[in-house]
């Protein structure tokens, strides 16, 4: 287990199949929390929960390598992020990197900033595997929030793009 910089009571940790249930259930709080604001576009309003396909998703992103989460004690998994190879919806980069396939953070108050720090925590995998760039995507509609967000993670916009009516943003962070 690795502790956070700022925060010891979060540990980032691999990834295991015990925590299924748990990233799962961020991904519903997620859902019911965008079904409050009306950002129902990201990722739709029912609970990935319901769905066996999106459960097994995340139970293969679970096994991963490059799979990690973070734990805060008093509240257990608070978030969860998955590193590899680009999408294969995006543009090719045009030099090695990390990919973050998934991140998801709890909406807790006690587990803020979780994201950022599995964010940093990517920044210290690119380096221990000798790439200088990560990439990220994310969904472009809305408020535009969460692409400012990755922005204030020092990841800078590439290009947006489009999946099937889904608007996406395509970020990149030099090492």
């Amino acid at each position: 287990m690795i502790a956070v910089k700022n925060n010891p009571d979060i540990v980032i940790r691999r990834a295991h199949q015990r925590d299924v249930a748990a990233v799962v259930q961020l991904f519903d709080d997620a859902i019911a929390w965008f079904v409050r604001i009306g950002n129902v576009g990201q990722w739709g309003s029912e609970p990935w929960s319901a769905s066996p396909q999106r459960i097994e998703r995340i139970a293969r992103e679970c096994a991963l390598p490059e799979a990690w989460v973070a734990e805060k004690s008093s509240i257990g998994v608070c978030g969860a992020m998955v590193l590899g190879d680009a999408m294969p919806y995006v543009q090719p980069a045009c030099q090695a990197e990390l990919y973050v396939r998934m991140l998801i953070a709890s909406r807790d108050k006690e587990a803020r900033g979780s994201g950022r720090k599995l964010l940093e925590f990517a920044d210290e995998r690119a380096k221990a595997v000798g790439v200088n760039q990560l990439r990220v995507d994310c969904y472009g509609g809305g408020s535009g929030d969460l692409v400012r967000f990755y922005e204030a993670c020092g990841y800078q916009p590439v290009t947006t793009f489009d999946v099937d009516g889904w608007p996406g943003q395509l970020l990149s962070r030099a090492i």
